[in-house]
């Protein structure tokens, strides 16, 4: 559900390596060292950039590479860990990006890399046109969109190099977009090779998830507001002024990445700071939710991970609601910096501004600054669930008598003609019909939202344990692949450890087998090795057959 750009940096003129900086987080570790000794984020990039040009042969690194810093972690007691996007003669490298690790004296550590294989081509000039792939894009996005009339179809080819897919190769990656009978957007990314046009890969480029006010869905609520003049606008000061507009059911224009132009976002004011009626009928109501939902989210990173905003920066997103016609999606959008919300058919779907629909989606684009997991196979599922994950933890973490927090996906959304109760059920994913309870070497195969169920189950088992449970009313009883038993550690060691997996171990790259060990890694960090939540860590993954 989020349309994820890819950063590219400037070339260094040393050793072919380049640094930018990025916000700075901090990981609550045990023993925690005083803060005035803990490294700035500049000396850890500037540590890096060392450890780059003394190790570059270890790290696969060459004078023909080029390197920049997406994102900078250090732990309380001064361990760092820089990431790396990497290009190759200025091309992008699709899974070419790496972590850096270095003690708190600055002295490497190791590194977590998406890719080992040599990244050497024979040539950089490529045997297709870029005309033959954007037809070969345009056909993929026709093809997954079968029956739709497709208008103003746009296409633009990347050169780039994949890494991702085996032995390095020229590629082309290409953004097609369109517009459906209604005006909503479709997309389609496309991987091509650049020497035979055949395809390697695709993915949906709008990853989607089938998802004092008075809101729809959380009853009444607070709100912080900001005063101009005599009019209240419902723009958050204490969260980096982030906002929510009304899209007046209109639909974005873009020609790939780049929109020519953007429904509207027109600021909803009020004129005595009471906004809604907790009634669809009232355009406010859903303006409730989608702010109320982004300050959760906000609220949560914040105080229980420390990161401060999506970025890492501080600044505030905004979000769109009442877009598109009988629009059955919402989606974080990286290029805008922004949330979107539809406001459903009616029929399956309610408005999509539920407060886990929220956090699912805001999660979308803090896994774009941190792994980046690509959204497709494995990785894909692990980008989903990663959404599911946290996005569940958000509602939780929100603590509101009128949502409880719970294991379904997108219950407060679903209507009767949907034919279930919720989008996703975490406790035993194949509820949905769909999704995959336990990993197989054909998960990969599965659209990403039911690949994720092995995450899910995974995360279920880590902090409810197997068997029957109830939790703020709902009852829920998860199997096991093996017949086993896993206690689990509840939530909040379960956020901990999957959130510094995906900020300091996974890459773009992270397959499930690896999503294993970098939770382990986390475990590790965060508890110790052999502690009990390294062991059920390892059990709860081998309860869903990751092993």
């Amino acid at each position: 559900m989020s349309r994820i750009r890819h950063i590219r940096g400037t070339r260094l003129a040393t050793a072919g390596i380049a640094a930018t900086t990025v916000g700075l987080l901090a990981v609550t570790l045990s023993p925690a060292a005083e803060a005035d000794v803990r490294p700035t984020r500049a000396t850890a990039i500037e540590n890096a950039t060392s450890a780059l040009a003394d190790y570059a042969t270890t790290l696969g690194l060459t004078a023909a590479q080029g390197t920049s810093v997406r994102d900078v972690i250090v732990d309380n007691d001064g361990t760092q860990h820089v990431r790396y996007d990497r290009t190759y003669h200025d091309l992008p490298v699709l899974g070419g990006d790496f972590v850096v690790h270095l003690a708190p004296d600055g002295t490497y550590r190791s590194a977590n890399r998406a890719t080992k294989a040599p990244i050497s081509l024979a040539s950089i000039v490529p045997q297709l046109s870029k005309a033959k792939a954007s037809d070969i894009a345009v056909n993929a996005l026709r093809a997954v969109n079968l029956g739709e009339i497709l208008k103003q179809v746009t296409a633009k080819p990347q050169l780039v190099v994949d890494a991702s897919h085996g032995t390095p190769r020229l590629a082309y990656r290409t953004d097609v977009v369109a517009k459906d009978s209604l005006g909503n957007p479709v997309g389609r990314t496309v991987l091509t090779n650049a020497d035979t046009g055949r395809q390697i890969d695709a993915w949906d480029n709008i990853e989607t998830a089938t998802g004092d006010g008075k809101s729809l869905y959380s009853g009444a609520v607070p709100l912080e507001t900001t005063l101009s003049g005599s009019t209240y606008q419902m723009k958050d000061p204490t969260r980096g002024n982030t906002y929510t507009g009304d899209a007046a059911n209109k639909s974005d224009v873009c020609v790939l990445t780049v929109c020519i132009s953007r429904a509207p976002a027109t600021l909803f004011t009020d004129t005595d700071n009471h906004w809604g009626t907790g009634d669809s009928a009232d355009r406010a109501s859903a303006a409730v939710d989608a702010q109320y939902g982004t300050d959760q989210t906000w609220d949560y990173y914040k105080n229980v991970h420390g990161r401060n905003g999506i970025a890492g920066d501080g600044k505030g997103s905004f979000n769109r609601v009442h877009y598109g016609t009988n629009y059955n999606n919402a989606f974080w959008d990286d290029t805008c910096f922004c949330m979107t919300y539809g406001d459903g058919d009616g029929t399956q779907l309610g408005p999509l501004v539920s407060l886990d629909v929220a956090g699912h989606e805001m999660t979308h684009g803090v896994t774009s600054k941190t792994a980046a997991l690509t959204y497709s196979g494995e990785s894909g599922g692990l980008n989903e669930a990663t959404s599911d994950i946290l996005g569940s933890l958000v509602e939780f973490h929100a603590n509101n008598s009128s949502d409880p927090g719970d294991y379904l996906i997108g219950e407060k959304i679903v209507r009767s003609g949907f034919g279930k109760a919720a989008l996703r059920f975490m406790d035993k994913p194949s509820k949905d019909g769909k999704s995959a309870d336990y990993w197989s070497s054909s998960v990969g195969n599965l659209d990403v939202h039911y690949s994720s169920g092995v995450a899910n189950h995974f995360a279920y088992l880590l902090a409810e344990g197997s068997g029957p449970k109830t939790v703020n009313g709902v009852s829920y009883d998860s199997p096991t692949a093996d017949g086993s038993t896993v206690t689990g550690i509840g939530r909040d060691k379960l956020g901990a450890i999957w959130y510094r997996a995906l900020t300091v171990y996974m890459t773009s790259s992270t397959n499930y087998a690896g999503a294993r060990t970098a939770t382990l890694n986390a475990a590790k960090d965060l508890y110790g090795a052999g502690s009990t939540e390294y062991n059920a860590v390892a059990a709860a993954w081998s309860a869903v057959n990751v092993k």
